[in-house]
């Protein structure tokens, strides 16, 4: 059974990937065996993130990179392929929430930031990669979406639209690549203890409030999230595409 989620020789992609959600998920996908390679703009926390991983060795590779910049992709695809070979997997994790406020009091800066890292990046950086899977015979792609995509979230309403693309992404990309051996698939987390997410979480009361529209009772940790995304990147989820998994303690039920 555990070599059905052993990624053992496998090279994956995560964006955001040198702090919460993403950097957990490249631990554990470490831990599993995978070459991993992960990118965030700042070059600072990617050197940081490949400090905190250093107990994995050669099997991390750090590079700077905007995924809402096509030369930064192409860049960031060459680096991690001379160094791993082709990706297998890519988790689509980076993205930002700029603005907290209604809608009709937002600006056009604010939308047009949003999009281009939540949901033009991983339509980019997903057709690049997915291109050279259908080459290679087959891959995962797995998008980190939020369970905002799913419910209008008052005050969060650009995030909201972003993560209800990047849902469609997911499953329009499933429809058309599955025959190609490429699975695409998507997680949905709730309030997780992130630095995005601070505001919804950092205030005891706040963190309450989060915590009654759970079913568990309480918000998630960055940790939760490995699993989900260990089986959309293994074997076990051979026959799994076009799925969309909350993992948000029992919020939308």
């Amino acid at each position: 059974m555990t070599d059905r989620f052993s990624l053992a020789e496998q090279h994956a992609l995560i964006t955001g990937g040198t702090r919460g959600i993403g950097l957990a998920i490249a631990r554990g996908f470490l831990e599993a065996g995978a070459r991993v390679t992960i990118c965030s703009r700042r070059q600072e926390n990617v050197d940081g993130a490949v400090q905190e991983l250093s107990e994995f060795g050669d099997r991390v590779l750090g590079v700077a990179a905007h995924v809402g910049k096509a030369n930064d992709l192409e860049g960031l695809l060459d680096t991690a392929e001379d160094r791993f070979g082709s990706v297998q997997i890519l988790v689509n994790n980076a993205g930002t929430n700029p603005y907290y406020g209604p809608i009709i009091d937002s600006d056009e800066a604010a939308w047009d930031k949003t999009m281009e890292v939540n949901l033009k990046g991983p339509y980019m950086l997903s057709r690049r990669v997915a291109r050279r899977m259908v080459a290679a015979g087959g891959g995962s792609i797995i998008n980190i979406a939020s369970v905002a995509g799913h419910i209008a979230s008052p005050m969060q309403g650009i995030y909201s639209i972003s993560k209800a693309g990047v849902i469609m992404l997911t499953k329009v990309m499933a429809r058309e690549l599955g025959s190609q051996g490429v699975r695409v698939n998507c997680i949905c987390p709730g309030v997780i203890k992130t630095r995005l997410s601070e505001a919804l979480w950092a205030d005891p009361q706040a963190e309450k409030q989060a915590a009654a529209l759970k079913a568990l009772g309480r918000v998630g940790t960055t940790d939760e999230l490995i699993g989900a995304a260990l089986y959309f990147a293994s074997d076990a989820a051979s026959f799994t595409t076009g799925a969309v998994l909350n993992v948000d303690g029992g919020m939308v039920i």
